[in-house]
Parts: C-alpha cells; structure tokens; sequence
C-alpha cells in the first residue's frame, strides 16, 4: 500500500507528525523525516523527493494556521510565494550540474552563527523592528535566493528565511515564522515539481506521511501562537545547532 513494509511505513508516519510539530515553529523537520527515510532503506534520491512531499502539506497547514490569526496575509504574498516556488524549481533542476560540496563544508559554520543570533541578541521579540531593505529590494533578492537554495541543497531553509524576516524586513520573531511557513510550503511545491519530473517521490508514502505532517503542524503553530518567541527562539537554536552537528557528523 505505502511501496514499503507496513511497520516502516508507521514509523515513518510517527516521525513525519513530530516533525510537523518542530518544523512549524521553527523549522528543521527535515532533521527528522529525512534520516528516518534514508533510515527505512529509500535512495537519497527518492528519500528527497518523498520528505518534499509531506514537507509541503506540514509548511502549508502551518501557514493557513498562521494566515487565519492574521499573522500573514496570502494575497499580499502570492508574489513573493510564486517567486519562492520557481526559484526553488530552478534549484532542484540544477542539482546535477552545480557542485554543492563546498556549500556543504561553509554550511554548519553558518548554522551555528544563526544558533547564536537568535540566542545572544538583545530584543528579539514578537515586535515588528527597524527595516533594512524595502519590501520590494527584499522579495526580488532574498526571496528567490533562499528559495533557490532550498531546491538545490536544502537544510537550514527555515533558519535562513527566518534570519532574514528579522535582520532584514524588521518582523517581530511570530510575524517571521507566519512568513517562513509560506514561502518554505511555496519553495517545497517547486521542489516536488522537480522531482515529480525524474519519478522520485514515493507518492503514496508522502502523501500519508503529509497527513501526519498536517496534525502535527496545527499543534505546533498554535503552540508558536500562543507563546510567540519564547518558544521559537529556543526552539529555532536547537533546530540550527542540531542542523550543524548533523552536517558534520555526514562530513566525517
């Protein structure tokens, strides 16, 4: 039924709900999914493909969750999501032919310092700060160039928008993680697109691993709601560190 044995299928279903739950706070679910599905025997290949999958329904509830308590318009950032799911597109199709491995080497370097922002800056709270790019210099540069990233490497999408929702376009920390959701579900349907393409999804695996993403996704972001940055940035510096450290256990 799931192109796989039963009892692998649930345990990915469990990992794909508690995933749903850390990614719509503060990202980094792929921490979860992807392993337990490299873990359950599927090619890189098609592990990548599936974890988009079920990735995009838990970013997508998150964001409606978020967009009905006001904390994100849709229609005002259907640009920004278009631009986000194209650039994603682009990524995921030149993965064959840029090479990623430095990226890779700079990676948990980055990470790390994302940790350590959200954790030592002063004043990051839920409340909306200074802009440092207008909103249209922000969605014609750092907008496509996450998204970008994301369909051609991937970890630390969430951070790196998050990241840039606050140093950049001045949100409060709730305000970012509204947004983030958004264009990390718009970014993950560019990315499925592709992959679609080559076969790679397992799609009815992704697709019930997507259910479970939902549930968890509607407990997370109203847990984010409800205590706003207390929650996200704790959480978001665990997510980044974990991210690091996962990174260069690979690189080893």
């Amino acid at each position: 039924m799931f192109d796989l044995a039963t009892h692998l299928a649930l345990f990915l279903i469990a990992a794909a709900f508690v995933a749903g739950i850390v990614d719509s706070i503060a990202g980094g679910g792929g921490l979860i999914t992807v392993p337990a599905l490299l873990l359950a025997g599927l090619p890189p290949v098609q592990a990548l493909g599936t974890n988009k999958v079920q990735g995009a329904f838990g970013a997508g509830t998150a964001a409606l969750a978020y967009a009905r308590r006001g904390h994100v318009d849709l229609r005002s950032q259907a640009v920004p999501a278009l631009l986000s799911a194209a650039a994603a597109f682009a990524g995921s199709q030149l993965v064959p032919l840029i090479p990623t491995a430095a990226l890779r080497l700079i990676l948990p370097v980055i990470l790390i310092g994302v940790a350590l922002f959200f954790t030592l800056k002063p004043g990051l709270t839920d409340t909306d700060r200074h802009q440092r790019l207008t909103p249209a210099v922000f969605i014609a540069t750092f907008v496509p160039a996450i998204a970008f990233y994301d369909g051609l490497v991937g970890p630390g999408t969430g951070s790196f928008f998050m990241i840039g929702f606050v140093l950049l376009a001045g949100y409060g920390v709730l305000k970012a993680t509204a947004h983030t959701k958004l264009l990390n579900f718009a970014s993950n349907i560019g990315s499925v697109a592709a992959f679609a393409m080559v076969g790679a999804p397992l799609w009815k695996l992704g697709l019930a691993m997507g259910v479970a993403q939902m549930a968890g996704a509607q407990i997370g972001s109203h847990l984010a709601m409800k205590n706003g940055a207390r929650l996200i940035k704790p959480l978001l510096t665990v997510t980044s560190t974990a991210m690091a450290l996962r990174l260069i256990w690979q690189m080893l």
